[in-house]
């Protein structure tokens, strides 16, 4: 993919998250089934890397769910960073679990650097790695995550699975409306729209890139960062295929 292509839906996305922030945290209050299938398969102590964290939902599971040990949350929204220290001071947080909140850009060189000071005992990273354009810089990224986390530790993490919903098919916009031609784009990539705005107008209207894998596709990128893949499942939506998890382990 074309450099000026990735930079143009990388802003697409930013511009999305700084606009829709509000009303995008009021949708994600909810854990979703796969998120807690995630939970209860891993480790109640230790430092976990929430790599998107988002407006916090996960972050207030954690507190209520009594675990120990460092959750940092990093996210490229400043916006959904301050909603995510909102929503964590007002739970209760038990002694010997510290929350912490930074700002970091995934496509930006050295994102990571700022976390190699900590060891981590994981990373999870739901519904992130779809919104990063071009197959080099996802590849390029998990690398980076693979190389914070050291041998052995995991990744779990979540993909839309946009082609099992006819409802969200319908929201699929032609690439016209972002202003690029569809041949600079890769196979799976699709803009959807939002109809929600920042106080819940219904007639606000925003846009996202997002990329659609498919399981082998994420299991390959998987096996090209330095991962390999010891689980995959889908979960989610009414007919439990809207997410594809997978766990990765550092080889």
């Amino acid at each position: 993919m074309k450099p000026e292509t990735i930079a143009k839906l990388h802003h697409i996305n930013q511009e999305f998250y700084q606009t829709f922030a509000r009303s995008f945290a009021s949708t994600r209050r909810r854990i979703q089934p796969g998120i807690r299938r995630v939970l209860c398969e891993i480790p109640r102590q230790g430092n976990w890397l929430d790599i998107g964290c988002g407006s916090g939902a996960l972050a207030v599971e954690w507190a209520k769910q009594q675990r120990t040990g460092l959750y940092q949350g990093i996210d490229f929204s400043q916006d959904l960073l301050s909603e995510a220290e909102k929503e964590i001071q007002a739970v209760q947080v038990p002694a010997g679990l510290k929350f912490s909140f930074s700002p970091a850009d995934l496509i930006s060189d050295g994102w990571n650097v700022p976390l190699k000071k900590t060891s981590w005992d994981g990373a999870l990273c739901f519904a992130v790695l779809h919104h990063i354009p071009g197959s080099d810089l996802r590849q390029r990224i998990c690398t980076s995550i693979a190389e914070l986390l050291g041998n052995d530790k995991s990744l779990n993490l979540s993909v839309w699975q946009v082609q099992n919903s006819p409802r969200l098919m319908q929201r699929i916009l032609p690439w016209s409306r972002a202003g690029l031609d569809e041949n600079d784009l890769d196979a799976g990539d699709v803009l959807m729209d939002w109809r929600a705005g920042p106080d819940g107008e219904p007639n606000s209207q925003g846009i996202r890139y997002v990329h659609i894998f498919s399981e082998d596709e994420l299991a390959a990128l998987a096996e090209g960062s330095g991962f390999k893949v010891t689980d995959s499942f889908y979960s989610d939506g009414k007919e439990g295929n809207l997410g594809l998890y997978q766990s990765w382990i550092v080889k």
